[in-house]
């Protein structure tokens, strides 16, 4: 209700990215509301629900830092059971995975209005001038490609010597690339290192590096990219105006949208999987081997794909779209 939302906008203020998520506000304000006064004290609660708030927080905070994580990396840095946090994440989160990616698992009315609004807005753009469409529109987002990530689980179980690096850490081991690409291919792609922030000034940086990389599409371009908070901010959306990109309405929580989410990264990360890289410059040159090896007609596709996308997010009214 409106106190939840109230609440939820105060802790927002004092703990900015580390606050909880407003779905979790709103149960735990609906439980204080039916009389728990603590959820500690309440004798009706095993030892495993007694911690379940601090747990919420901290898988929430994962997913938050990185919505493509599998669970077997939050089981592996919050050391507790794959169940739980399958538990905690359906459960208490409300959410499930399109396109690799955890989202909200119901969409509220709303969502679903804007998927559909934002589906019949592009489908007219794209159909008014097809040729111009795809020749202008560039998009892009994030992803975090890793120094080894296997097959399957007993590929993680292996021997090995005293002296080399446990599993664990090599599945820890990773780089977010940023990539923006087009019906050609790829003007640009960026890197940052493990336990780095992407801010709104890096990406207000990275909209420099895209504008240079791309001045022969002098009539304009469309930029497809996400509403991820940093997108948003105010030094990144200044200086996507100074150079006169048109930003498309692309709608919250919706990857299946999002041809970077269920085109390009699925097929990138099919590629490195299974593959080890001794360190960042090793997997950073794999991914721009494999995006120059990729032809223009695979780049093509990609961008083409989006009328389907749309016309099928009408159909279904607004929900999600699997593959």
């Amino acid at each position: 209700g409106a106190k939840a939302k109230k609440i939820h906008q105060c802790m927002v203020g004092v703990y900015g990215d580390g606050a909880p998520h407003y779905s979790t506000v709103a149960k735990w304000y609906s439980e204080f509301k039916r009389g728990h006064e603590s959820l500690e004290d309440d004798p009706g609660l095993d030892a495993q629900q007694k911690w379940a708030p601090q747990k919420i927080a901290q898988v929430e905070a994962l997913i938050m830092q990185d919505r493509r994580i599998k669970t077997d990396a939050t089981v592996t840095k919050l050391g507790i059971s794959h169940g739980s946090i399958l538990k905690i994440i359906h459960d208490h989160l409300g959410m499930s995975k399109v396109s690799a990616r955890w989202v909200p698992r119901n969409l509220s009315d709303q969502d679903w209005y804007q998927q559909m609004e934002s589906s019949h807005e592009l489908l007219e753009i794209f159909y008014t001038n097809q040729t111009n469409f795809l020749a202008h529109v560039v998009t892009g987002d994030e992803t975090w490609i890793h120094h080894w990530d296997p097959k399957t689980k007993q590929e993680s179980m292996q021997w090995k010597h005293q002296a080399s690096p446990p599993p664990n850490q090599m599945l820890a081991s990773k780089v977010m690339a940023s990539i923006f690409w087009d019906a050609k291919g790829v003007p640009l792609t960026d890197y940052m290192p493990h336990k780095t922030r992407i801010t709104g000034e890096y990406y207000a940086s990275l909209m420099w590096k895209l504008r240079q990389a791309i001045k022969e599409k002098k009539q304009g371009v469309l930029l497809l990219h996400g509403n991820a908070p940093v997108h948003k901010a105010h030094v990144a959306q200044a200086t996507i105006h100074e150079y006169g990109f048109e930003q498309l309405n692309h709608p919250p929580y919706s990857p299946d949208l999002d041809p970077s989410d269920y085109y390009l990264f699925q097929h990138l990360k099919a590629y490195l999987c299974g593959k080890r890289f001794s360190n960042d410059e090793e997997l950073m040159e794999a991914t721009k081997a494999w995006l120059q090896e990729q032809s223009k007609d695979f780049y093509f596709a990609g961008i083409d794909s989006l009328r389907d996308k749309w016309s099928k997010c009408i159909e279904v009214k607004g929900d999600y779209i699997e593959n």
